[in-house]
């Protein structure tokens, strides 16, 4: 009882749990925006990487024939990404990319950042599921008539992202514990408001195991509910 009364004045004394519940809002929000943009970004970034653009095939130069700058700029991009640690992607963005725009939210930096994270992780995801399919599938819908775009729009794209959804899921789960770097930039995501209800308490180890069960807890409804998804699709098969 008396550990219940140290609780209390911790989180609700002073309506300190509204940290908490801000920090948990806006960690969130940033997962759910930078997941949003990281399959785009990860999506656009495969199909460049896998297309067969080469505008200088009638080169004399067998490399300048056989080069292809969509592909290019996307293994560029997934190098440059997965080859800097995040927190420094997040300060780079923040310091300097947005130093001049004062007024821009942090949840929109982030948001941006985290996204332009996840794409290349997520670019490289949909390209080994698409490359792992049965290049008959292709074949099978040019015979059909079907356009390029359409037949990875239709029959391509669908079934990659049914092969790659555990991977998919993963790198969901990891994007979500990576927002606890936001505060790096003046956020006040989870992790945050555990520390400020350090600094006012003086009690560390009570709002960090609190942040810690929240993220076990969010972590495990997604996977879950992505499980239930994945189960789904099976069915249909």
């Amino acid at each position: 009882m008396e550990y219940l009364k140290v609780l209390k004045e911790i989180f609700i004394d002073g309506e300190r749990y509204m940290y908490v519940l801000k920090g948990l809002k806006f960690s969130i929000g940033v997962t759910l925006l930078a997941a949003a943009l990281g399959v785009l970004l990860g999506v656009i970034a495969a199909l460049m990487r896998i297309s067969n653009f080469t505008p200088f095939k009638k080169s004399k130069n067998e490399k300048l024939r056989n080069f292809n700058p969509l592909g290019w700029l996307a293994i560029f991009y997934t190098d440059l990404i997965r080859g800097t640690p995040a927190v420094v992607q997040l300060m780079v963005l923040a310091n300097i990319v947005f130093a001049g725009f004062r007024d821009m939210p942090v949840f929109l930096i982030a948001s941006l950042s985290f996204g332009i994270n996840s794409g290349a992780y997520v670019c490289e995801i949909i390209r080994a599921g698409i490359e792992g399919l049965d290049k008959g599938q292709m074949e099978a819908a040019k015979a059909l008539g079907m356009p390029y775009y359409i037949a990875m729009k239709e029959i391509i794209i669908p079934q990659a992202v049914k092969k790659i959804l555990p991977a998919l899921v993963s790198e969901f789960i990891t994007l979500l514990k990576e927002t606890s770097i936001v505060g790096f930039i003046g956020g006040v995501d989870l992790l945050r408001s555990a520390n400020i209800i350090t600094s006012q308490t003086y009690r560390g180890v009570e709002p960090l195991i609190a942040v810690g069960i929240i993220y076990l807890i969010m972590t495990g409804l997604f996977t879950k509910l992505m499980r239930k998804v994945e189960k789904g699709m099976k069915v249909s098969d």
